[in-house]
């Protein structure tokens, strides 16, 4: 009798398990996705107009009024970033404007920061926020996001109030030193990949700019998700920070206990090493060209 129950019981707890599964996972809001078809891949952005409004806002006003189609990325470090938009600053723009920096936002009564690291070399604390690995300040009552792989930002003059147009997406470990100098407003979550495969810079041009534009890698067009039929969408979620296999991974981490380890760290963690993951999967007649 005992194997019966257990046989009866076992579909209560198989869907009681995928349930929690699924509950650890959260899809990102249709209208924070970005599409953008490079001529080395696609990459799929998750805009944070939490911490940047201004910029996420005019950042998808440009997508949709067709701006980045057909421009390119043409300051390209290896190891440091991939900036893409209109070099010749010439490309008319119903909606472009000058915007003011947005480089921190206040510390919320309600923010739903998660701290795992303190203190950390860049910031009196990191962790997670809306998602995204970001640090924090309690004396300055401050929150941002980190300068991790893939994040996105915008492009400015040495005047913290001169972003418009161009952008950035990070494709180098070392580049904290921008935490707090930078509007950040969003996060590479698919094809991180294909923007490390953008054509770089010669290494003896300190600029990284690429003087010839036919070595240049494309965008060949941008879109709102929202602006995509949903056959032609990715099904993408990311991790929750509380998820237990986001605490187990941190815990390992910390430990590492592995026996291929045999210095086993001070316990420190650099967030950007340990960025939410991001599970995607793609209907049939996915094709986004």
């Amino acid at each position: 009798m005992k194997k019966l129950y257990w046989l009866l019981a076992m579909p209560f707890f198989i869907a009681s398990a995928v349930a929690k599964e699924s509950s650890d996972w959260r899809s990102p809001d249709i209208d924070d996705l970005v599409y953008m078809q490079t001529s080395e891949g696609l990459v799929v952005i998750e805009l944070a107009p939490f911490m940047a409004p201004q910029h996420s806002t005019q950042f998808s006003q440009l997508v949709k009024e067709g701006f980045y189609d057909g421009l390119d990325f043409y300051r390209v470090i290896d190891g440091f970033v991939a900036q893409g938009g209109d070099i010749t600053e010439e490309k008319p723009s119903k909606v472009k404007k000058t915007l003011q920096a947005e480089f921190t936002r206040p510390i919320l009564p309600d923010s739903v920061f998660v701290g795992i690291q303190k203190p950390e070399y860049f910031a009196p604390e990191t962790g997670y926020l809306h998602g995204f690995s970001a640090g924090r300040d309690l004396e300055a009552k401050q929150e941002w996001i980190l300068h991790c792989p893939g994040t996105v930002a915008m492009a400015r003059n040495n005047e913290a109030h001169s972003g418009t147009t161009d952008f950035y997406i990070v494709i180098g470990q070392a580049t904290r030193h921008l935490d707090r100098n930078m509007s950040t407003f969003g996060r590479v979550l698919v094809g991180l990949n294909n923007v490390q495969r953008l054509n770089r810079a010669s290494i003896n041009v300190a600029s990284g700019v690429i003087e010839d534009p036919t070595q240049r890698s494309k965008i060949e067009w941008i879109k709102m998700a929202a602006d995509i039929p949903q056959s032609q969408r990715l099904k993408i979620e990311v991790i929750k920070a509380d998820a237990s296999a986001t605490k187990e991974r941190l815990a390992g981490a910390r430990k590492m206990d592995n026996p291929f380890f045999h210095f086993q760290g001070n316990g420190n963690l650099d967030l950007c090493y340990h960025q939410l993951k991001v599970r995607v999967s793609q209907p049939d007649s996915f094709n986004p060209k």
